[in-house]
């Protein structure tokens, strides 16, 4: 199975379900409220299911694929019908569209699954390549690094990020030195392996600030919590913002919303 989705067509409507992930609803509460503003900037319907709890990828990583199923059947039945579902995360929306069928492939219930995976796209794929929006309106005044984390690699979602941000008046975008690194995070991984997890961060934080950015942007609130508590622990002044709020703030400056 390859791990790159590529939905089966650009959706025909723009009336979607949202996906607002277990780590917005704990810790980052502002990030799907970007979310919805700039999906409402351009015109899109949003549907938030009741229900709604975890992609199931915290059992699924420890390899208790058995609970992990009990969680994206629930997930399935959350988000039923044929609307596009998306999710503001990378690592929860590559969970859904990759790690549910991968654990689904020998269950009478994968059509299933599978329908649901092909209707999931990450916010900034779905903005780019699921709406063909190529550039972003609004301002922003900042020198800024990005964290591509390694859940972006299976959508098209590292190149939707440069689009976007590439084409916000006033931003600038400094590349950092060994881009495809992982922050150390991978979710149990850093309960399992904190020596090495805290290694990892480090390094990939050097690398985040050595250009000293205005901010640090990232699509994944895993990688935000890690990284972020690693900054925060050493008083690090550096900000940090989830793409969607570095959208929705653009558009804010300009007066648009």
């Amino acid at each position: 199975m390859s791990l790159l989705h590529t939905p089966p067509e650009r959706p025909t409507s723009k009336s979607v379900q949202l996906m607002t992930t277990c780590l917005c609803d704990a810790f980052y509460a502002d990030v799907p409220r970007a979310t919805v503003e700039i999906l409402e900037y351009l015109g899109c319907d949003i549907e938030l299911p009741d229900g709604q709890t975890c992609c199931g990828q915290p059992a699924f990583n420890a390899g208790d694929w058995a609970s992990s199923r009990k969680v994206v059947r629930h997930t399935a039945k959350v988000f039923a019908g044929d609307k596009p579902i998306i999710v503001p995360s990378g690592s929860c929306a590559a969970m859904v569209f990759h790690g549910a069928p991968l654990e689904f492939e020998k269950e009478e219930d994968l059509p299933q699954i599978n329908a649901l995976a092909n209707r999931t796209w990450e916010l900034m794929d779905y903005i780019v390549n699921g709406l063909g929006i190529k550039e972003w309106p609004g301002k922003y005044d900042a020198t800024i690094t990005v964290h591509r984390s390694c859940h972006l690699r299976g959508s098209n979602s590292s190149e939707a990020i440069s689009t976007l941000l590439g084409s916000i008046e006033g931003l600038t975008i400094e590349s950092i030195e060994e881009n495809e690194q992982c922050c150390g995070f991978g979710g149990t991984f850093a309960v399992s392996f904190p020596n090495i997890s805290k290694s990892m961060g480090t390094l990939k934080i050097e690398k985040l600030t050595a250009c000293q950015p205005d901010l640090i942007a990232a699509a994944d609130m895993g990688c935000m919590m890690h990284i972020g508590g690693m900054m925060d622990k050493q008083g690090m002044p550096f900000k940090r913002l989830h793409v969607a709020q570095l959208l929705r703030d653009a558009l804010r400056n300009a007066d648009l919303i």
